[in-house]
């Protein structure tokens, strides 16, 4: 028997495990972090992917806009980086009142000046006008995508040089997060939003669509609408993060804000991309412990890594504390039109982030076996198609984990670790 160890909210859990069931334990590479940032960051602006230098891009009294990520992506860690940025644009000749940072809300709330603070840092918020995008107001529209996505963006970004922050992650519908992204969601109106992510479903049938998924851009719509929206604005430089589940920068995509970014997709399959030879009868995986099992709607994203590696028909068990329970206000709201039978024609009338991910939860469920440790209330989760207990022996007999003849993947970060089968 071997020991595996499972992390829930701020506990460990310890599973006994035939070493002849397990095909693997799956862990994401181990890369050192960068040990001057300063440094590392400047040899880039200096070498960029793809691109003119950063000098040779921006010059003395050009208007520039920085786009950053809002508080949802604190773990991206641009405090770190774009000190490093401006501060290379004040060299140029480019003074404070010339630099605006644009946060990239999408549809989400504004930010206290606690959080502006945490995510720019304190000399950045008192020396540099910081604009809250608004998908409500402030955009206007540049014309359509080949998809008929209106696209109405911020009006900064407009008349000034456009720096694209960011952080580059597994996606679930986009395929990986950063680079485009802090156009379309970030700083376009509601209406471009809702089109662009109504591609997340299947438009005939009552399913996601199939060209979506984790890792997956090729013919992805989501993506390449994405990119067609940033196309119109073209902008003049990305600098997008990828970082640990420590909060660590691994590696930084600098230069062309299109083939750096996927450049960066590459690096973050190599480092959090598992090759699999097989997939299990059941998987066990925990997201990581709290914070990121902090609620159903972020551990999710450890229920639809985990479905990449176990068989059809097989079980996932999820160990997700959920302190704050479902996370999203409106996420248990959806339960209603699926008792109704009339859950993808409500998404597809009034589609939402937390719509939908509760809609490819109920959509795993309905083809997996999925047991859920944690402290959300059975009941709650039932019209899912899931099985709630926060009894671990319970939940280790409900997932058969004393069959012999069953095969085991463990995934103990699920949130950072991506399943890569090939047949």
């Amino acid at each position: 028997m071997k020991k595996h160890y499972l992390k829930y909210g701020e506990k460990t859990f310890e599973i006994n495990l035939s070493e002849k069931n397990v095909l693997q334990e799956l862990h994401s590479k181990q890369v050192s972090p960068i040990s001057n940032l300063e440094k590392e960051l400047n040899n880039l602006l200096d070498n960029p992917i793809d691109s003119k230098p950063f000098n040779e891009i921006f010059m003395k009294n050009d208007k520039i806009v920085i786009v950053v990520s809002d508080i949802t992506r604190l773990w991206l860690q641009t405090i770190k980086f774009l000190p490093i940025v401006v501060k290379r644009l004040n060299n140029i000749g480019i003074s404070d009142k010339n630099i605006t940072i644009l946060i990239a809300n999408g549809t989400h709330r504004t930010q206290t000046d606690e959080e502006l603070i945490k995510i720019v840092s304190k000399d950045l918020f008192e020396r540099l006008e910081i604009v809250e995008h608004s998908s409500n107001t402030s955009t206007i529209v540049l014309g359509k995508t080949s998809r008929n996505t209106e696209v109405s963006i911020n009006k900064l970004l407009l008349d000034r040089k456009v720096i694209l922050t960011g952080g580059i992650v597994h996606h679930l519908m986009a395929g990986f997060g950063g680079g485009r992204k802090s156009i379309l969601p970030g700083v376009v109106s509601k209406k471009t939003i809702f089109q662009n992510h109504l591609h997340a479903l299947d438009p005939k049938n009552d399913r996601s669509n199939p060209l979506i998924g984790v890792g997956v851009t090729k013919e992805n719509p989501i993506n390449l609408d994405m990119i067609e929206a940033a196309q119109m604005i073209n902008p003049d430089f990305l600098i997008n993060s990828i970082v640990d589940t420590k909060g660590n920068i691994l590696k930084l995509a600098v230069g062309n804000w299109l083939s750096a970014w996927e450049q960066g997709c590459n690096w973050a399959n190599e480092i959090f991309g598992v090759p699999i030879n097989e997939k299990a009868d059941l998987v066990i995986t925990s997201c990581g412990g709290y914070p990121k099992d902090i609620s159903l709607y972020q551990s999710t994203k450890s229920l639809f890594n985990a479905a990449l590696a176990v068989k059809p028909g097989g079980t996932i068990l999820l160990f997700a504390e959920c302190r704050d329970g479902a996370g999203a206000d409106t996420f248990f709201n959806w339960i209603n039109p699926l008792k109704e039978n009339k859950l993808y024609e409500e998404l597809k009338s009034n589609f939402t982030i937390a719509g939908y991910i509760f809609y490819a939860a109920v959509e795993i469920a309905k083809k997996l076996n999925i047991i859920l440790v944690s402290s959300i209330k059975p009941e709650l989760v039932k019209p899912m198609g899931i099985k709630s207990t926060n009894n671990i022996d319970e939940a280790l007999s409900l997932a058969g984990i004393h069959d012999k003849d069953k095969k085991v993947i463990v995934m103990p970060y699920g949130g950072n670790t991506i399943p890569l089968y090939k047949k």
